[in-house]
């Protein structure tokens, strides 16, 4: 597959443009499918622990808009039918999707989880958390103490961009739970593998737009690890 990397994640393909599926080798990318059968080009990424393991990634503010909205349309409607009343956002790359998607369930705002500590903020309503993307860094989430109206008695969805190990998503729960919170719903774009399942207390909660395996090389392409989870 020969795409520049700014080319990625602009547009959405027909069904069946490109070949899924097992035994299928894979050359620079992944085409994830929607639930109607539309294709997602997805940029494959070794993973730097160098045992030739690789994931499919999503950027989604580098996503065109057409892209971006059809992934909010899907979580959506995953979750209209459960009510909630307020959705929650994770930084960084889970608030634009959160923005759209609160948007589509008639809300006229949401909460933002961040990274910036204002100085109002407490230590009681944060949590360290890290991600595969930056394995290396350690930062800490905070719950605006102000929000906290919001959330108390009612139905949140929390809305994130991708879970892969479920390490980051599980520190968003510690954190919520803190709060006294319990979300209804864990709204992500994609699911990549099911590592994450081993992570959370409730994996059943989590609903993805679209969903990726983990791969790994396999001579000048890369295969689906039929082996890993």
């Amino acid at each position: 597959m020969d795409m520049k990397p700014h080319e990625f994640w602009q547009h959405l393909d027909a069904p069946g443009t490109h070949p899924t599926g097992p035994g299928t080798r894979y050359h620079g990318a992944y085409p994830a499918t929607l639930p109607d059968g539309r294709q997602l080009l997805l940029p494959i990424r070794d993973l730097p622990r160098g045992d030739g393991a690789a994931v499919a990634s999503l950027i989604v503010n580098q996503a065109g808009f057409a892209v971006e909205d059809a992934l909010a349309d899907i979580m959506a409607a995953h979750w209209r039918d459960a009510a909630p009343e307020v959705v929650v956002g994770v930084p960084t790359l889970g608030l634009p999707l959160a923005h759209a998607v609160a948007r589509r369930l008639g809300h006229e705002r949401l909460v933002p989880l961040g990274f910036s500590r204002k100085f109002w903020y407490t230590d009681a309503l944060s949590e360290p958390i890290s991600s595969i993307t930056s394995p290396d860094i350690s930062k800490r989430l905070y719950l605006d103490p102000r929000m906290l109206p919001l959330l108390q008695g009612r139905r949140v969805l929390l809305v994130d961009d991708v879970v892969s190990s479920g390490t980051s998503l599980a520190a968003v729960l510690r954190l919520l739970a803190t709060a006294g919170i319990t979300p209804v719903g864990i709204s992500v774009a994609m699911t990549q593998s099911t590592r994450w399942k081993q992570a959370l207390p409730q994996p059943e909660l989590v609903r993805g737009a679209i969903a990726s395996p983990l791969l790994k090389r396999d001579g000048d392409g890369y295969i689906v690890d039929e082996g890993a989870s």
